[in-house]
Order: structure tokens, then sequence, then C-alpha cells
């Protein structure tokens, strides 16, 4: 009497394992066990024919993306936050941060990761409109004007920039003026977008002199 009772129960638990979602995993005694290995620390990677501190140390073309480390993105620096009459606004959230000028600007960078979908082998300036259309597929390769922004550097003092592709907004978006810059970096998979949305076309002109002396991509140092 006591085994039926048992059986039934062991049946019960199963069939509410079941109904739950739940699975429960028998192991094959015939399967070979992993073999443990004992832990060890992890080394610093050097990506080979990676030269960091040149390649840092020269402007980036969109022709000469392939200087890059291979699948290490870029970054973006947080030069803006102590820039006169400009405040952080909400700060890496799913990799974007932004920034309020007093004058009513409002600066929104970010950065992403695993953009192979959209690269085309070995050309920044095709991926990077590839980058445009899916962001709006309204957006033709003529709409897109060649621009710059810092290359690393320090900021406030002379140094290398980076080719990016801008589009000037006009005064879409409830009569504001905006432009947004871009640059999909073929190499490392990853690619950088800042816009820049003012109240008036003087306003969007000195956010834009303040983002391209402040607001530096940074490569990769590995």
């Amino acid at each position: 009497m006591a085994r039926n009772s048992a059986a039934a129960y062991g049946a019960a638990l199963l069939a509410l394992l079941v109904l739950a979602g739940c699975s429960v995993g028998v192991p094959d005694p015939a399967a070979p066990r992993p073999a443990s290995s004992a832990a060890t620390l992890a080394t610093p990677t050097v990506t080979p024919g990676y030269d960091a501190e040149a390649v840092a140390a020269r402007n980036l073309p969109l022709s000469a993306g392939d200087r890059l480390a291979a699948g290490v993105p870029v970054q973006l620096s947080d030069g803006l936050r102590d820039a006169p009459r400009w405040k952080p606004g909400k700060q890496d959230v799913a990799g974007t941060s932004e920034y309020r000028k007093a004058d009513g600007c409002l600066v929104s960078a970010r950065v992403r990761v695993n953009q192979w979908p959209l690269v085309v082998a070995g050309d920044d300036k095709a991926s990077t409109e590839a980058l445009f259309r899916y962001l709006d597929p309204s957006i033709v390769p003529s709409y897109l004007r060649s621009a710059t922004l810092r290359w690393g550097g320090e900021s406030g003092k002379p140094g290398p920039s980076v080719e990016v592709l801008a589009l000037e907004g006009g005064n879409r978006g409830g009569g504001r003026a905006t432009a947004s810059f871009a640059r999909l970096f073929a190499k490392s998979g990853s690619s950088v977008y800042v816009s820049v949305s003012c109240p008036n076309a003087a306003a969007l002109a000195a956010a834009r002199a303040d983002v391209a002396a402040r607001l530096a991509v940074l490569p990769p140092s590995v």
C-alpha cells in the first residue's frame, strides 16, 4: 500500500513540474564526465598588429578604418559634462548619454556594439550610410555630408580628428533645428551616433561647435 502511495505521489509531482513548464534532466550514466580544470587568472589580450598610440595620434578619415583593432569597440567621452552652460542629463542609459544647454539645446550621444548586420566589409562610408538608412529609411547617401569630431586627445587642446557623416535636419521636429553625426567603424563592428537639437539655427551652430570641441570619439586602447 505504501509503495502504491509513493508511486502515485511521484506521478503527481512529475505532472506538476510539466504543467509549470519545468524540465528535469537525467544524466546518462554512460556519458563521459567533463574533466575539471583549475581556475586560472585571465591575461590581458593584445590585438596583433594594432598600435593604439599610433592610431590615436593620427586623423582617422573614413578611408582609414582598417587601422582599428578588429572587433574592439570605440567609445565616446563625456567632455560636454563640464563645458560652460552644459549640464549632464540621463547618463549611460542603454549606451546613451544626454547633455542639456542653458539655451534649450539637447545633445544625445550613444555607442552601439555588434553592428555587424549593417557592416559593409572594409568600407566605413558605406557602413555609415547603411546605419543612417537603418535609423530612417528615407535617408539617401546624397543627404549626408562629411564632418569631423575629436579623435581622442585632450579637451581644449589641438588634436587629431575622426571623419563622420552628418545629416542636417533643418527645423524639423516641432520647429527645432537639428543635426546628426555618425560613423560605423566596420572593422570594430561598433558605431557612434550624436544628435543635436536646438531651438533655432544660431543656437545649433554654437552647440555644434561645442560638440566638435568637447565630445571626443575614443579609439580602442588595446
